[in-house]
């Protein structure tokens, strides 16, 4: 297949959303916020269930945000959670970073989060991102780095699911180490070094209540969202190789001591 046809490893199951519906323009985009104006046109490229794009809305009141989404469906939730805030500047499509249905110097920010991992062709959908993105302007993308996380204590499985999800995610044409590589990609884009300002920030579950909804979200992933019939399907696991990961899961985050950090890669752009 075309080496941007990459296949979304996670799917939209509920186990899914349950992770996508928590993210906040706060404890997923800080990195970006200082640099919005209230007029500002917005791109949030992967919106998915549209939590974030509807807090991007929020904070350019003048302006507008064009939601953009690969998988249709999850777009009704998105539209609903926008209209639920009462955000009438505020817009979802569904289309393709490899080739955005937009003109040049369509928007002053272009925003992807924990997208570039999924795609088969970062470096052209970054160049896609630049193109679309007016002089002047921001492209602003924040990715995990899989091999990066970290917990405790050590259960038994975990190491297991962790080099599974690699293994799958690379096999559908994604990259799960994406937080590290997002500087170098972006220099391939064409970005110099100068209009590059790159960091790192992290997410962290370790309270009764974060631990619970982390592990417990996993663990469904890991049995009954698409992401386990890509994993069955593809030769990398049996379904008594993931039911006994989902245990893993639910072991770790039953363990009163439990602590898991995720870090991510993030690079704000200058056009």
């Amino acid at each position: 297949m075309p080496h941007e046809s990459a296949v979304y490893t996670h799917g939209h199951h509920e186990s899914v959303l349950r992770s996508h519906t928590w993210r906040t323009a706060a404890n997923s985009a800080a990195y970006l916020l200082d640099a919005l104006e209230p007029d500002m046109e917005v791109l949030d490229v992967g919106c998915g269930p549209g939590t974030i794009t509807a807090d991007l809305a929020a904070l350019v009141p003048d302006g507008r945000v064009t939601g953009l989404e690969h998988a249709p469906d999850v777009l009704e939730q998105a539209r609903a959670t926008a209209a639920g805030r009462g955000l009438d500047n505020v817009r979802f499509v569904t289309g393709d970073v490899h080739a955005l249905d937009f003109p040049d110097a369509s928007f002053s920010v272009v925003h992807a989060h924990q997208v570039l991992q999924h795609v088969g062709d970062p470096v052209r959908a970054l160049r896609e991102m630049r193109r679309v993105t007016a002089p002047g302007g921001i492209v602003a993308v924040r990715d995990a780095d899989y091999a990066a996380m970290t917990w405790y204590p050590a259960v038994d499985g975990m190491d297991g699911w962790l080099d599974l999800y690699r293994r799958v995610a690379r096999a559908n044409g994604g990259e799960p180490d994406a937080g590290r590589r997002l500087r170098a990609w972006a220099r391939q884009a064409g970005f110099a070094d100068s209009a590059i300002t790159s960091s790192a920030t992290a997410w962290c579950y370790a309270t009764p209540g974060e631990r619970a909804w982390w592990s417990g979200l996993w663990a469904d992933r890991t049995v009954a969202s698409a992401y386990a019939g890509l994993a069955v399907d593809g030769g990398h696991a049996t379904t008594g190789e993931l039911a006994r990961i989902a245990d893993a899961w639910r072991e770790w985050g039953a363990r009163e001591d439990a602590w898991f950090g995720i870090l991510h890669g993030e690079i704000l752009c200058r056009v």
